[in-house]
């Protein structure tokens, strides 16, 4: 387990667009922390690293935003079970060849593959700290 502490948003996108070389195709991403934590901001970090122009925004309302097959980021939070992510197809990502990043994941806890990478987002008094493995 790693700590980077972010002391702005533009830290927090800058890590993002770094752990996303230690990314591959494939590797499921769970994004932990409260609202507002920088949970999206570092998503357009990933995003930026991989490639990707497009402006990466929270799909809360689409509970998943493909970005031309590299990147998935789904927002689980208005989801109650796994259940209701396979009834949307949305399990069906997390084998694909694209990086996925799950905000939300406990609610679909039940349907996410065994092997996931976590990133875990803090606030603090002095700006974020983002814990990784």
């Amino acid at each position: 387990m790693a700590i980077f502490i972010s002391g702005s948003p533009e830290q927090t996108l800058k890590f993002g667009e770094q752990y996303a070389k230690t990314l591959k195709g494939g590797d499921v991403v769970l994004l932990g922390g409260e609202m507002g934590a920088g949970k999206t901001v570092f998503a357009k970090g990933v995003a930026k690293g991989l490639g990707i122009e497009d402006e990466v925004l929270s799909p809360t309302y689409a509970y998943m935003n493909d970005y031309g097959g590299k990147l998935y980021h789904f927002d689980c939070y208005r989801l109650r079970n796994g259940e209701q992510a396979e009834s949307l197809g949305l399990c069906d990502y997390f084998y694909s060849d694209g990086v996925c990043l799950i905000e939300w994941a406990e609610n679909i806890s039940s349907v996410l593959p065994e092997k996931v990478k976590r990133v875990e987002i803090q606030k603090t008094e002095s700006g974020r700290k983002i814990i990784y493995e």
